[in-house]
C-alpha cells in the first residue's frame, strides 16, 4: 500500500494473491483476488500450461516440401516446388536456410516452375497489424501465419566502420527484390535515440531509406521490425533464401495449394513445444503464443485435417480448464492467447490456482524453466533482482503492469505470487509489484 501511495495509485488499482505453491495450498495474502483483470502477457501462462498438458513437451509442428513434374539428372525440376506451412512458430531465418539446403540436397538445383506457398493449415480472418495500437511495424503486432518466417520480422544490424565513416547495414533474412541501404553515415556525439537519428522511411517496402546518421558511440545495434508489406513477406524471404542457398528459380514465389498428386519430399519438424514455450515466455513473443494457442484446435484431431481457428482453439482451452481446475475456478476470457488484448480477463485467484496446479504436473520443470528470472534474463533482465529467487512472467500494456509466477520464501519454500495493476497510470506502479514479490519472499 505504501508503494502504491508513492506511485499515486489507489488501492483499487491492484489485485494480489500470494499463496503456497502446492495444489490447494494456503493463501498467505489476498487483495481483490476475485476481480477479473486484464493480465496482459501474463495470459501466456494459461496458453503455455494448456499446450504442455494437452500436446506434451515433445510435440512439434511440421513444414513439408512437395514437388510435382520431373526432376532431371542435371538437377532441373521441371515443375513446381511446394512449401506447406504447418504453423511452426520458430521457422526463423537460419532454420529456413537449413530447410531449403535440405531441398537442394534432394538434387534440386533449378526450378523451372514456381515455388508455391501453401498456408491452408490456418483459417483466420485478415490481420491488421495497426489495429491494436497504430504501430504496424512493431514485431509484437505481427499476426499468425501457417507459414510464419522469422516471426514476420526483418532484422537490421548496424556495425560502425569509423575508417570508412559509415555504419554497415546487414539485413536478415535476405529479401528478394528489396534494396535496403548497405550503409549509413556515422555521427559524433552520445548514443541516445539512434533509431530516430536514422530518419528511416519505410513507406516504400522495396526501397526503404535511411536519411539520417548513426551515432558511432552506439557500437553495434540490432533493429527488428515487421515488414511494411506483410502479405509479400513470405514470398520475398523464400525467394531470397532460395537464392542464398544456391538455388535457381525461373518462375516466381506465389501462394497456392499443394495438388493431391504432388510428391512429399521432406517433412521438417519444429523445435519441441517445451523449447517454444521457453522462448515465448522468456521473450514474451506474441505471435509464438498465438501459434501455440492455435495448435490446441488440433487436439484429438489431425493437424493435416481441418484448418486451425481461434474459435476451435479457445473451445478446447475452455474444456481443458474445467476438466483440470474444476468448475469452481472461473475460466479466463482468452482472446489470442498472447495477452495483446483489451478484452482478455482472468481473476488473480484463478491464475494462482493454475500456478499451484501447474507446478505439480509432469511437465512442470519445462513450464517453470520458461519463466524469466527476476533481474537475470528475458523480459525481467533489467528489473532489480531484490536479492530474492523469483521466476515470474511479466505483462505490460498502456494501462496494465503485471507479474505472476514463483518466489522462494525464507525457508526455501516455493510460493505463488500474482500481482496485477489495471489503471491508466499502471506503468508508475512497478515498485508496488516488486514490493509484493519482496514481501512474499520474506514473510514467515
Amino acid at each position: 500500500m505504501a508503494a502504491l501511495r508513492r506511485a499515486r495509485l489507489p488501492p483499487s488499482a491492484l489485485a494480489l494473491v500470494v499463496a503456497e505453491a502446492t495444489p490447494g495450498g494456503r493463501v498467505v495474502a489476498m487483495h481483490r483476488g476475485a476481480e477479473p483483470v486484464n493480465p496482459a502477457s501474463v495470459m501466456k501462462l494459461v496458453t503455455s500450461a494448456a499446450a504442455l498438458d494437452l500436446l506434451g513437451p515433445a510435440w512439434t509442428w511440421r513444414t513439408r516440401v512437395y514437388t510435382d513434374g520431373v526432376l532431371a539428372p542435371d538437377g532441373t525440376l521441371r515443375g513446381h516446388l511446394y512449401l506447406r506451412g504447418g504453423g511452426d512458430p520458430k521457422l526463423v531465418a537460419e532454420r529456413l536456410w537449413l530447410l531449403l539446403r535440405r531441398a537442394r540436397g534432394l538434387g534440386i538445383a533449378r526450378i523451372e516452375g514456381d515455388i508455391v506457398l501453401d498456408r491452408r493449415a490456418f483459417a483466420l480472418p485478415p490481420h491488421d497489424p495497426a489495429a491494436f495500437d497504430g504501430e504496424p511495424l512493431r514485431p509484437y503486432n505481427v499476426g499468425p501465419d501457417a507459414l510464419l518466417l522469422n516471426y514476420g520480422a526483418q532484422v537490421l544490424t548496424f556495425t560502425p566502420d569509423p575508417a570508412a565513416g559509415v555504419a554497415r547495414v546487414h539485413v536478415e533474412p535476405p529479401l528478394a527484390g528489396v534494396a535496403v541501404p548497405g550503409s549509413v553515415p556515422l555521427a559524433e556525439g552520445p548514443c541516445e535515440d539512434w533509431r530516430a537519428a536514422l530518419r528511416a522511411d519505410w513507406s516504400d517496402a522495396r526501397a526503404p531509406r535511411l536519411q539520417g546518421r548513426y551515432p558511432t558511440a552506439c557500437g553495434e545495434q540490432v533493429w527488428a521490425l515487421a515488414h511494411p508489406q506483410p502479405e509479400r513477406w513470405a514470398a520475398r524471404v523464400v525467394a531470397g533464401t532460395w537464392a542464398a542457398v544456391g538455388g535457381a528459380l525461373a518462375g516466381t514465389v506465389r501462394d497456392g495449394e499443394v495438388p493431391p498428386a504432388a510428391t512429399l519430399r521432406l517433412s521438417w519438424p519444429s523445435p519441441p513445444l517445451a523449447e517454444v514455450v521457453r522462448d515465448l515466455n522468456k521473450a514474451s513473443q506474441n505471435v509464438m503464443a498465438q501459434h501455440v494457442l492455435l495448435a490446441l484446435a488440433w487436439v484429438g484431431g489431425d493437424p493435416d485435417g481441418a484448418p486451425a481457428t481461434f474459435e476451435a482453439a479457445r473451445a478446447t482451452l475452455r474444456r481443458w480448464w474445467t476438466q483440470r481446475l474444476g468448475a469452481d475456478v472461473p475460466p479466463p476470457q482468452v482472446d489470442n492467447g498472447a495477452g495483446l488484448s483489451r478484452t482478455a480477463r482472468i481473476t488473480p485467484v484463478a491464475l494462482a490456482r493454475l500456478l499451484q496446479w501447474g507446478c505439480a504436473q509432469p511437465w512442470a520443470a519445462d513450464w517453470v524453466a520458461a519463466l524469466p528470472h527476476l533481474g537475470v534474463d528475458g523480459t525481467l533482465a533489467r528489473w532489480p533482482a531484490l536479492g530474492v529467487a523469483a521466476q515470474l512472467k511479466s505483462g505490460s500494456l498502456a494501462d496494465v503492469q503485471a507479474l505472476a509466477g514463483y518466489v522462494l520464501g525464507p525457508a526455501g519454500q516455493r510460493r505463488v505470487v500474482v500481482a496485477v495493476l489495471n489503471h491508466p497510470q499502471a506503468g508508475a506502479g512497478r515498485d508496488a509489484l516488486l514490493a509484493a514479490v519482496r514481501w512474499a519472499a520474506q514473510v514467515p
